[in-house]
């Protein structure tokens, strides 16, 4: 998950390093990826902290596992969106390869979602648990 905290800040530094307010598409570049970092953040302290065993009643491999889904699908739009938008004949060098390298961690970011909505199914449906784990969680 800490990938995923690196990578969606490299997503929005990127564009908010360009002149993004003059193109309509980046916004939503924006939105996405400051939205699901803000949120991955969350997950990670609650994880780091181990929050998530006060708060038992939630089944938090189904959370993770529709937070995830979430995630890639809204960043696969934003990846294509922030690609498209990418205008190799910009006056402004700079903005063109912060704009270029932003698609690039936005297709990182939409990977890393995805392979972590994988994880994330397989530990709600309770698959690829060792010995140490089983012993621990009550498998009903």
């Amino acid at each position: 998950m800490a990938e995923l905290v690196v990578l969606g800040l490299l997503v929005w530094a990127l564009i908010a390093d360009t002149t993004y307010y003059l193109h309509a598409a980046y916004g939503w570049v924006m939105f996405v990826s400051i939205f699901f970092w803000i949120l991955t953040v969350l997950f990670f302290v609650t994880y780091l902290l181990q929050l998530q065993l006060k708060f038992y009643v939630i089944p938090w491999p189904l959370v993770l596992m529709i937070f995830n889904a979430a995630a890639t699908v809204l960043y696969v739009t934003a990846f294509v969106t922030c690609a498209a938008a990418v205008q190799p004949t910009s006056w402004r060098q700079w903005d063109y390869n912060r704009r270029a390298t932003a698609s690039f961690f936005a297709c990182l970011t939409m990977i890393a979602y995805g392979v972590s909505t994988f994880f994330s199914f397989r530990a709600w449906k309770g698959l690829g648990s060792n010995a140490a784990t089983s012993q621990v969680t009550d498998h009903v």
